[in-house]
C-alpha cells in the first residue's frame, strides 16, 4: 500500500548498492517508511567491486576539481561516522619519468584549490615508507588516502538503517513499474528465491541501480543519461605496499595500488559498454595491471596471481559522450523525472564514487523529503553507523 495523505510517506528504492543503502539509511532517520529492493546480495554489484579505495580525491584535483572536493569532504566525514572501518593508511602520488614531474606543478594547485592536504616527499624519505616503490622514483606527494573494505563498510549504513525500520529485501527483481496517468506508485516484483510475483505500493520509487539505473528508468519511459564503464582489477598475493601507491598523472590504468589485508589489488582500466550484466574481463586489460602497476612497485610483475574482475562505474553522460569513460566526470547527480520528464514520483540518483554514497543520499533524499513534505533534517552526517555485522541480525 502506499503511504497516502496524512499517514507516513513510504519510499520504494531500487537498488541496494552503497547509495541505495545510504538513502536507506538516511530516509529513515527523517522518519520515513523505507523498502529497499536488491535482485542479488547487497552491495554485489558495482559497489562490492571496487578495489576499496577511500578516495582523498587528489586523483581528481587537476582535471575534476567538482569530484575532488567532493571525495575529500566525504573521506574526513566517513572516518568519523563509520570509526573502526578503514586503514587510515594514507596514499602516495609516485612520480617516475619527466612527463610525471611536469605534471606535479599542477597537481599541488589543484590539491591546494580543493582542500586536499599534500606533502612533499624526497625519493628517500619515500622509500623509507615504502621500500617495494620503483627506486628509479623522482618525487612522492602524500595525501589522506585510505583503504576500506569495499563492501563491510557499505554494509554499516545497511545495518543501521535496518535498525531504524527500513525493510531492505535481497533477491527480489523489479519487473516493471507502475505508471498510470504519468505518475509512478510503485513497482511489481519477483521472488527470486520463491518465484512469488507482488506489487509494492509506493509515495515515491527511487532508481539507485547505478549502471543499471538506465534500465530501470526505460520501465518509466524516460530517459537517463548514464555511461556504464568497467575497468579491471587484478588482486595478487602479498602485501606489497602499506600506502594506497598512485601514479603522478592524469588517471590512466593500471596506475593505483591498493593494500587489502594479505594481497595487493591493481586497478583500473576504463572502457564503455552497452550492458552493465555483460562486462567480461579482457586479458590484455589484465597484462596492462601488471605492466602499469610494476612502474609503481616492480614486484607486482613477480607477485603470484590471486584473482581478476571487471566493475562497471555509472558514469553520467549520454552514448556519444564518451570513448572510454575517462573523459568523464565521476561527480553524481540526482534526477526528478517530474521536472525533467513529465513523470511524477519517480527519482533517480546515479553517478559518484563509494568514497561520496552518503554525501549522494543527503542530495537524493532532500529531494525526496521536498516532494514529499517530510521536514526533518539529514542527520547522517553526524550519526556514528552500527558495525557491518548488524546487518545480519534478525
Amino acid at each position: 500500500m502506499n503511504g497516502g495523505a496524512g499517514s507516513t510517506p513510504h519510499i520504494l528504492i531500487v537498488g541496494g548498492g552503497g547509495t541505495g543503502g545510504a538513502l536507506a539509511h538516511d530516509l529513515a532517520l527523517r522518519g520515513a517508511r523505507v523498502t529497499l529492493v536488491e535482485r542479488g546480495e547487497f552491495t554485489s554489484g558495482t559497489t562490492g567491486r571496487h578495489h576499496g579505495l577511500l578516495h582523498s580525491g587528489a586523483r581528481y584535483a587537476v582535471n575534476d576539481q567538482e569530484s575532488a572536493v567532493e571525495c575529500i569532504e566525504e573521506n574526513m566525514l566517513l572516518r568519523r561516522i563509520a570509526p573502526g572501518s578503514f586503514e587510515e593508511n594514507d596514499g602516495l602520488f609516485v612520480g617516475v619519468t619527466d612527463e610525471d614531474m611536469t605534471y606535479l606543478p599542477g597537481f599541488l594547485a589543484g590539491c591546494e584549490e580543493t582542500g586536499i592536504p599534500t606533502q612533499v616527499l624526497q625519493p628517500d624519505e619515500a622509500l623509507r615508507l615504502e621500500p617495494l616503490l620503483n627506486p628509479a622514483l623522482k618525487v612522492a606527494v602524500r595525501v589522506p588516502d585510505a583503504t576500506m573494505d569495499a563492501m563491510r563498510m557499505p554494509l554499516r549504513f545497511f545495518a543501521t538503517a535496518k535498525a531504524n525500520g527500513a525493510d531492505l529485501l535481497s533477491w527480489v527483481d523489479v519487473i516493471d513499474l507502475e505508471l498510470a496517468a504519468g505518475v509512478v506508485s510503485g513497482a511489481r516484483v519477483r521472488d527470486l528465491v520463491t518465484g512469488r510475483e507482488t506489487r509494492i505500493g509506493a509515495d515515491l520509487v527511487v532508481n539507485a541501480t547505478g549502471p543499471w539505473s538506465e534500465q530501470v528508468a526505460r520501465m518509466a519511459g524516460v530517459d537517463v543519461p548514464i555511461r556504464p564503464s568497467p575497468g579491471v582489477m587484478l588482486a595478487v598475493r602479498g602485501r606489497l605496499c602499506n600506502m594506497v601507491i598512485n601514479r603522478l598523472h592524469s588517471s590512466g590504468d593500471g596506475d593505483i595500488v591498493v593494500p587489502q589485508r594479505a594481497l595487493s589489488v591493481i586497478g583500473t582500466s576504463s572502457w564503455v559498454v552497452e550492458d552493465p550484466d555483460d562486462l567480461g574481463v579482457p586479458s590484455d586489460h589484465v597484462q596492462r595491471m601488471i605492466d602499469e602497476g610494476s612502474v609503481l612497485v616492480p614486484a607486482v610483475r613477480e607477485a603470484p596471481y590471486r584473482s581478476a574482475w571487471s566493475a562497471a562505474r555509472p558514469l553520467i553522460g549520454s552514448r556519444d559522450d564518451a570513448d572510454s569513460g575517462r573523459e568523464l566526470s565521476r561527480t553524481f547527480k540526482t534526477i526528478d523525472h517530474a521536472v525533467d520528464d513529465g513523470v511524477e514520483g519517480f527519482v533517480t540518483i546515479t553517478g559518484g564514487k563509494g568514497t561520496t554514497l552518503r554525501g549522494m543520499a543527503e542530495v537524493c533524499a532532500d529531494v525526496v523529503s521536498r516532494k514529499l513534505g517530510i521536514e526533518t533534517a539529514c542527520r547522517t552526517r553526524d550519526t556514528v553507523l552500527l558495525p557491518h555485522t548488524a546487518a545480519f541480525a534478525a
